[in-house]
């Protein structure tokens, strides 16, 4: 049933970490080497890692002027990196580790500026962008392994950081005691690389058993460093599969939005794109949910067009979101309230976790369910009003750039608990209901379509014609209509149906309009995929949707119950144990490593993308802080996002050699594990990390988890990008990197004529 193995697991290395690298042999004896030296290795390297200098003076003053910390301020206790089971204080078996952007030194004592290149067994790591280094301690582990360990102490040249270092380095000093980092063997590190598909179909075959053909991939390849800024119609706004001017003028027709869906051009873009004038760090949530900076996103249009909607206003430097909107004029938070308290089985927060909001304005009603602990993935098409989507995402709203027109969304069947249109003006009525059943693919059997708009509450001939269309629609689909609810307060309503849980309904229909779809129709089908007007039936038995998840968060945790033993997982284990193995990887990751060793002052971070996301374990691990985790599974990968649904947390299917649907500058941290070495087969890997530096915020961060080379391609791609290298560690053929953006862009220009109006 799966296809594409490409490796197996060790026992060893699945117990520890839930991810394959190794063969069982190898994984053993470096588990075994790396147990008997714990204690030893955790006391010497705390004591040598002492003051890597973690962020930079403008990320600090940005933080300040945005109601939060410094970023040199670390937080959290371990450094581990992946694939392995991470061991309290041991140092690197044979890796090297160098850590900080670079200013700060061993005992506060100057850095040595001698041009040492230290090597070890596994690799070498550098960091900064020049080199000194202290001296590299050579340790035998008790196996005989000579391991090597570096701390590159970087005398930063940026002069805007440079006034910052002692204050860095005392901050480092005091944290450095607190700071434990990665066991150095490959059983316990990264040995994620070699993955087999398991039990899970990729998207790109189910989308390629759904069509006949398939869009060629990107030019392979990589070309040079010299980056040129991109002069293109929409200037610090590109999304490059979104401004295809010249593929949205050769369309024969509009009237399905065919001009606001993905028309990618033929090469990717190796172009950077500009900054606004007068862009500065955004604003922290959760202040973000009320105000942005106006420069961020200098569009008036939409405060001119929906300023006495409620929408967003313009004030002095900020945008202003009054958390209403047209249908919330009492707030966002009154209005979600009002639908539970009409309908209780609705249950924000437990039986009701991942939501789907269409059409989604400036998505404060995704921005307020955070308050009701349900994630909402919220859409609408790109420039309708200007920008929607852009203000979501600076607000720190989930949302992408998408909308309802002749293709399937990027999702599974059967995930959203809920769907939820507020006045989206899509017409749900017409041509077969093609779009309302492309809602009923992507909704839970026995979840909720919560409708609000017009012709629930108006009596106007326009909207009575249209309640009257989508009431045979609906009872077409089996839908049930549970209630309709009336808010005297701000006067308007909403209509919220249930889809069927058997096909019993479907079976007994007068006619088979919609017709249900064809048994080889694959609706997990959904990367290029065309709408049809049709139904799949409902799950029966034990099959994925025939039952509801557990509720959050015990869902987070718990193996779907559709997952078998006898199915072979991603990493090599049976399904549920795979599972289990990499949510305990993450979590002692995430713990002991992200938080702290990598310097991220995770209070300054709120929008993540997991670039490659397995089973959602890296989300799953950061549930207790305040931000928000898109996991994208890539097109060629197991398809494992029904697994992350199902756990209550979002994704999207992506081909990464393709520009992403969002705007500029949209994440403050990318995380790629193992995901360029895999690109690299069929695209440019500058070409992605121009896609990378497009959704990256400024002063954002990348950590990539990957074969040495791809490290080394990786961070010389960011120092010729004027990024910091906060941390490179590498060791037995895998390494870690932790880079951070910078403001920098090039003077040069290149016209992109597809991107030109």
């Amino acid at each position: 049933q799966f296809a594409d193995s490409s490796g197996d697991l060790s026992e060893d290395g699945t117990k520890e970490e839930g991810n394959p690298g190794k063969s069982q042999d190898e994984n053993n004896s470096d588990t075994e080497s790396e147990n008997t030296v714990k204690e030893i290795q955790e006391e010497k390297f705390r004591k040598e890692s002492a003051e890597g200098r973690t962020e930079s003076e403008e990320e600090s003053k940005g933080d300040a002027e945005n109601d939060g910390d410094g970023d040199g301020k670390r937080e959290d206790k371990e450094f581990v990196s992946g694939g392995g089971e991470s061991h309290s204080g041991d140092e690197f078996g044979g890796g090297q580790l160098n850590s900080g952007g670079g200013e700060s030194n061993l005992d506060g004592e100057e850095s040595n500026s001698g041009d040492t290149e230290s090597n070890s067994e596994g690799g070498q790591s550098s960091l900064g962008d020049t080199e000194p280094n202290i001296d590299g301690k050579d340790t035998r582990n008790e196996d005989g392994e000579t391991s090597e360990e570096k701390v590159d102490e970087n005398q930063d040249t940026n002069s805007e950081e440079s006034s910052n270092t002692n204050k860095m380095d005392h901050q480092a000093k005091d944290q450095a005691s607190n700071e434990v980092y990665p066991s150095g063997d490959q059983s316990e590190i990264l040995n994620e690389a070699t993955t087999q598909n398991g039990a899970w179909k990729t998207q790109e075959v189910e989308s390629e058993n759904e069509k006949e053909s398939q869009k060629s991939l990107l030019s392979k390849g990589q070309s040079g460093h010299k980056w040129k800024l991109c002069n293109v119609t929409a200037g610090s706004d590109y999304i490059p599969c979104l401004d295809n001017v010249q593929a949205i003028r050769k369309l024969p027709s509009t009237k399905h939005y065919e001009h606001r869906e993905r028309h990618c051009p033929d090469g990717a873009p190796t172009c950077l794109v500009p900054l606004p004038e007068g862009y500065r760090q955004s604003i922290k949530w959760p202040k973000s949910r009320e105000q942005i900076w106006y420069h961020n996103v200098p569009h008036t249009k939409l405060a001119v067009v929906k300023g006495h909607q409620n929408w967003v206003k313009v004030s002095g430097d900020y945008l202003t979101f009054p958390g209403g909107g047209t249908q919330f004029k009492n707030g966002a938070l009154h209005y979600i309230d009002l639908i539970q308290k009409s309908l209780p089985n609705i249950a924000w927060g437990k039986r009701s976790r991942v939501v789907l909001d269409v059409g989604c304005g400036v998505a404060s009603f995704g921005g307020y369910m955070f308050e009701r602990d349900v994630l909402a993935m919220s859409f609408a098409p790109k420039d309708e009003h200007e920008a929607q989507v852009q203000f979501a995402l600076e607000r720190g709203i989930p949302a992408i750039s998408a909308v309802m027109g002749t293709t399937r969304l990027p999702f599974p069947s059967k995930v959203f608990d809920v769907v939820h249109c507020a006045r989206c003006r899509v017409p749900w009525h017409i041509e077969g209901g093609k779009l309302l059943l492309e809602l009923n693919r992507v909704l839970r059997p026995g979840g909720y379509f919560v409708w609000s708009a017009t012709p629930v509450y108006q009596k106007l001939p326009e909207d009575v014609g249209i309640w009257k269309a989508m009431t045979e629609l609906t009872k077409s689909m089996c839908w049930d209509l549970f209630v309709i609810n009336k808010d005297q307060v701000n006067s308007v309503g909403a209509a919220i149906y249930r889809k069927p849980t058997s096909n019993q309904c479907y079976e007994k229909r007068p006619q088979n309009e919609p017709p249900l779809c064809k048994e080889a129709d694959d609706p997990d089908a959904a990367w290029n995929i065309k709408l049809q007007a049709c139904m799949h039936k409902i799950p029966l038995a034990s099959e994925r949707g025939s039952q509801w998840p557990e509720q959050w968060p015990l869902r987070l945790q718990k193996p779907p119950y559709w997952l078998k033993s006898s199915q072979v997982g991603v990493y090599g284990k049976a399904a549920p144990e795979d599972f289990t193995a990499d949510y305990d990887h993450w979590k002692r990751v995430v713990s002991m490593s992200y938080l702290n060793g990598l310097g991220i002052n995770w209070s300054s971070v709120r929008n993540v993308m997991d670039m490659r996301a397995v089973y959602g374990g890296f989300a799953a691990a950061l549930k207790d802080l305040n931000v928000w985790v898109i996991n994208v599974v890539p097109i060629d990968s197991p398809d494992t996002l029904p697994i992350i649904y199902d756990r209550g947390l979002f994704g999207i299917y992506h081909d990464w050699c393709e520009s992403f649907s969002t705007y500029p500058r949209s994440y403050d941290l990318l995380h790629a594990d193992h995901l360029f070495s895999d690109i690299k087969k069929r695209c440019k890997l500058v070409s992605v990390i121009a896609e990378v530096d497009r959704i990256l915020r400024p002063e954002g961060k990348l950590i990539v988890r990957d074969n040495i080379e791809i490290i080394g391609e990786v961070e010389n791609l960011a120092k010729s990008l004027q990024w910091k290298i906060r941390l490179t560690y590498s060791k037995n053929n895998e390494g870690l990197l932790c880079v951070q953006k910078t403001k920098w862009r090039p003077t040069e220009a290149e016209t992109i004529m597809s991107a030109i109006a």
